[in-house]
């Protein structure tokens, strides 16, 4: 009876530690800084939110606040004229809005990549 009550102890001991130690590791799938703002603080301005874009032969979609439109297509009043990996055009009248995927990244040539692209310009 004895051994079986330190057994016991043992199992909830080891798995109150197992538990403890899991709370101090981070989701590796959660985005990076700010990309990973909650609602009402951050980026999002009220406005369309570009969420995913599906380019495939023959079908070109964007996700643009929930909503699926096509290349040609619309939202609200504006229609979706260009579609890249990482961004949307939107075209209403006179007015255009680039949305884009991931509006916090830049991307910028690296030292080497800066030397390679002055060397092949000359």
């Amino acid at each position: 009876m004895r051994h079986l009550q330190k057994l016991l102890f043992l199992m909830i001991a080891s798995g109150v530690a197992i538990n403890a130690a899991a709370q101090g590791l981070t989701d590796p799938t959660r985005p990076p800084g700010a990309l990973a703002a909650t609602a009402g603080e951050g980026i999002y301005n009220g406005g369309p939110v570009l969420q995913s874009v599906m380019l495939a032969p023959g079908r070109k979609v964007a996700v643009i606040s929930g909503e699926m439109v096509v290349l040609g297509g619309r939202y609200g009043s504006a229609r979706l004229v260009r579609l890249t990996e990482s961004e949307a055009v939107l075209k209403d009248g006179a007015e255009t809005t680039v949305l884009k995927l991931f509006p916090l990244v830049e991307k910028r040539m690296t030292g080497d990549l800066k030397k390679n692209a002055a060397r092949t310009t000359k």
